[in-house]
């Protein structure tokens, strides 16, 4: 009865050690996709013509909220002489997730609707991230994106095109 005990425990060790290794490998699949919440950084205006000196000068405090909206995320920036939102998709890339504008902004940045670029028959890539497959199924070589996440170090950085420069933000998860 004493063996059978032993060898029950020693099962259940086995089982449990097993769950607790695998569970303490890192994988991609296991990056935290939890990118919504406040970010805090900055908000500098880069205006064309103007020194990048200068453009450090005018960095202010800013805050992006980001929340879930479907499949896309809303980013809100605020600081006290700018506001606004825009509304993003999300694609990842390993470490990173990255950031494409959606809807009317990417048909007015990119000159297609989103669905009419360079598909490529809606075959799927084997080995190649989310990111990859936005890249070749919905865009030209040079075409700009504006910003990503890090997820290693829980930041986040958009620029913000606006008629008046593009607005650079660069902050970490609050």
């Amino acid at each position: 009865m004493k063996t059978q005990f032993i060898k029950k425990a020693m099962a259940l060790f086995s089982i449990m050690s097993l769950i607790f290794i695998y569970s303490c490998e890192k994988s991609d699949d296991l990056i935290s996709d939890d990118i919504t919440g406040t970010y805090i950084g900055t908000l500098t205006l880069n205006q064309a013509g103007k020194s990048s000196e200068t453009a450090k000068a005018e960095a202010v405090p800013a805050t992006i909220v980001i929340n879930e909206v479907g499949n896309q995320i809303q980013v809100h920036c605020l600081t006290e002489d700018f506001d606004t939102t825009v509304i993003l998709d999300i694609y990842h890339n390993g470490d990173d997730i990255m950031v494409c504008l959606t809807g009317d902004d990417f048909e007015n940045m990119y000159g297609h609707m989103y669905g009419q670029g360079n598909m490529m028959h809606g075959n799927m890539q084997h080995n190649s991230s989310e990111w990859m497959q936005h890249l070749n199924n919905e865009h030209q070589e040079g075409d700009e994106h504006f910003g990503s996440f890090d997820m290693q170090h829980h930041s986040f950085n958009y620029t913000f095109r606006m008629s008046n420069g593009d607005f650079h933000f660069e902050g970490t998860r609050n």
